[in-house]
């Protein structure tokens, strides 16, 4: 599966220390952005163009052809199980985040919420779903205090375990997640899957999207 990246319209951002993006390279079967950390940025600049359904979205990147989204389990702060596939028959917008992160993450995760509040009612045909990349540092506490600072509780499913659970997740989403010497920080690929109703990975988000291509796009993804 290749990632077709549209005219970057925004920068693919990083945790500060590992600030570089890696070119969008196909990794276990799927489109890996850059292994960051939390503060730089750099630009995807390949133009492609998109037919139908796909052109429609706002996604600066597509993936085609799209493909399974590979299911998991994990817990979240509450001890629930979640498992990605009891969503099918809504869109899921998937992310990896730490709750301790300066500014990446949450910056994600305020877009996210601002996307949600732009979806209306319609908010309804989306599940966001976010992944640790810090097994120590994410645990059931910190999360709680994340999602309520961050008015996420009940609006996203924010899942956590040990390195054991969350290093296959992370694999099988060509996800890169390193620790920073001396510091809490976590370096990680930062961006947010686009998954269809029927749940192929479609689309991908750089970490600044604008909430405004996902309130565009989560209809298109519901009904694929």
């Amino acid at each position: 599966m290749k990632a077709v990246a549209r005219p970057a319209r925004i920068g693919w951002t990083a945790d500060s220390g590992l600030g570089r993006m890696l070119a969008l390279a196909a990794v276990a079967g799927i489109c890996a952005a850059a292994l960051m950390g939390c503060g730089g940025s750099s630009r995807a600049s390949t133009a492609a163009k998109t037919s139908g359904k796909l052109a429609a979205l706002d996604s600066p990147a597509l993936l085609q052809p799209p493909s399974p989204a590979p299911d998991f389990v994990l817990r979240d702060s509450t001890g629930k199980l979640v498992r990605l596939s009891q969503f099918r028959g809504r869109a899921v917008l998937l992310t990896f985040i730490y709750d301790h992160c300066p500014d990446v993450c949450p910056l994600i995760v305020a877009n996210l919420h601002s996307a949600l509040l732009g979806l209306g009612p319609q908010a309804s045909k989306v599940q966001v779903v976010a992944v640790s990349v810090d097994p120590r540092g994410d645990t059931p506490t910190t999360v709680a205090k994340f999602l309520a600072a961050h008015e996420m509780t009940g609006r996203m499913e924010y899942l956590i375990g040990s390195l054991k659970e969350l290093a296959p997740v992370w694999r099988a989403y060509g996800v890169g997640v390193t620790g920073t010497p001396d510091s809490r920080e976590v370096g990680h690929s930062a961006f947010v899957y686009g998954i269809t109703a029927s749940g192929k990975r479609l689309a991908l988000y750089p970490s600044e999207f604008k909430p405004g291509w996902i309130v565009h796009d989560v209809p298109i993804l519901a009904a694929s």
